[in-house]
């Protein structure tokens, strides 16, 4: 159910009251730093608190949400003027960074002890880890996906959604009708968009990094931005807005019926089922599959513990989030998916038929590239490589090179 600002603001009032209550009673306190900024996010937030509160009456939480942007950057500093939090929320793509400052507590000995790591395989913990030793806890998961509109798929005589680049393309051009100001596929090349232009590479047989080298195949990521670009410029399945659509964009032309796919994650499911059936209008399939591998990314999220003090409380909340209960709550009102194998075999995930794409790529998803200058070179030369191909500025080959210069340059 979705919450209006109103109920919103008095739920918030009365959580943050009834914690007020908590805290005055508690034998600890603890805070926790986090990046949820949207009413949806910091309403399963609270949900959760006060899950984690009812179950620890002598463990208080203080929550303090930082916008994405400044998150990084509040948390050096307070690292460097020790204003540390108890606890903080940790992504892989931050996480060499925050260990580099060793802003974060060597988890290993409580998570080896902890009954419930045997519910998060391996993988889960890689992008948490460092030289054998574990430093957060995962919590959460953005699975990529496919949306795609089964009212359309049924007007044009499709079957089902594809399942490879090459039936992906032929559900392109019978999806498509500029009359009705209708096109395929909604294809973000805007800011955010480097990830699908990588992610197509990799699917054509050109791996990015090895070993911490660059090891982009020429001929391979040629043929992959060729084919991505073509899209826009030959086949002209993309709306014509696409070299500048982001994430808004995107999923407004497919909310409103502008498209009939759209490559995202499973955090957008919320949105778009405030805008339509799910199983009428819409459903959810896993990525296609290119003609060298199957490339969907699975990033997981995870909490971690930022200063000895109240460590036992600051465990009990961080391996908290590793319940099936706090998973599922963050789950229906957020769309992040649970990292707890546990929490997948509930039924409410079994019942629900939308989420099984986003299971089946748990089997095969891989994580994001991470390396040192990785975000950099995505944004600020794979994005505009690829985007002045779009616009005639650049050819597939020259946009390639112009993508393994700065690889180069980033690595060096």
């Amino acid at each position: 159910m979705q919450l209006n600002k109103r109920q919103f603001l008095i739920g918030s009032a009365a959580l943050a009251m009834a914690g007020n209550v908590r805290r005055a009673r508690a034998a600890s306190a603890i805070s926790y730093w986090h990046h949820f900024t949207s009413q949806s996010e910091m309403a399963s937030l609270l949900k959760i608190i006060g899950l984690f509160q009812a179950a620890n009456a002598d463990v208080a939480v203080t929550q303090e949400n930082i916008p994405n942007s400044e998150y990084m950057a509040k948390v050096s500093s307070a690292v460097l003027a020790g204003g540390r939090p108890d606890t903080a929320m940790v992504i892989a793509e931050r996480f060499a960074d925050l260990t580099a400052m060793e802003g974060l507590i060597d988890l290993t000995d409580r998570v080896n002890g902890w009954a419930g790591k045997t519910n998060f395989p391996d993988n889960r913990w890689t992008g948490l880890s460092s030289d054998g030793a574990i430093y957060a806890v995962p919590a959460f998961a953005f699975v990529d996906w496919m949306y795609y509109r089964t009212d359309y798929f049924e007007e044009a005589g499709l079957a089902g959604p594809p399942k490879n680049f090459d039936e992906f393309l032929e559900a392109c051009r019978k999806l498509t009708d500029p009359s009705k100001g209708r096109y395929a596929f909604g294809m973000r090349a805007g800011a955010g968009g480097f990830k699908y232009a990588i992610d197509v590479m990799e699917a054509f047989g050109s791996p990015i990094v090895k070993d911490g080298q660059p090891a982009i195949d020429r001929a391979a990521a040629i043929e992959a931005v060729t084919f991505y670009s073509d899209l826009f410029l030959k086949e002209k399945v993309v709306p014509p807005s696409a070299p500048n659509d982001s994430y808004r964009q995107i999923m407004e032309a497919f909310r409103t019926g502008q498209t009939a796919m759209l490559w995202h994650h499973t955090g957008s499911l919320n949105e778009i089922s405030g805008a339509m059936k799910q199983g009428e209008q819409f459903s959810t399939a896993p990525m296609p599959a290119g003609p060298k591998a199957h490339i969907a990314r699975v990033a997981y999220a995870g909490n971690g513990i930022m200063k000895e003090d109240n460590i036992e409380a600051a465990w009990q909340w961080v391996s908290f989030w590793g319940q099936t209960d706090a998973a599922i709550a963050l789950l229906e009102g957020t769309g992040y998916f649970p990292a707890s194998t546990a929490a997948l075999q509930d039924q409410r995930i079994t019942g629900n038929p939308i989420y099984g794409a986003a299971v089946e790529t748990l089997k095969f998803g891989r994580l994001p590239n991470n390396f040192v200058g990785a975000a950099g070179w995505s944004e600020n030369v794979v994005n505009p490589a690829f985007q002045s191909v779009l616009t005639g500025q650049s050819t597939p080959e020259q946009a390639v090179d112009r993508m393994v210069q700065g690889l180069e340059a980033s690595l060096r």
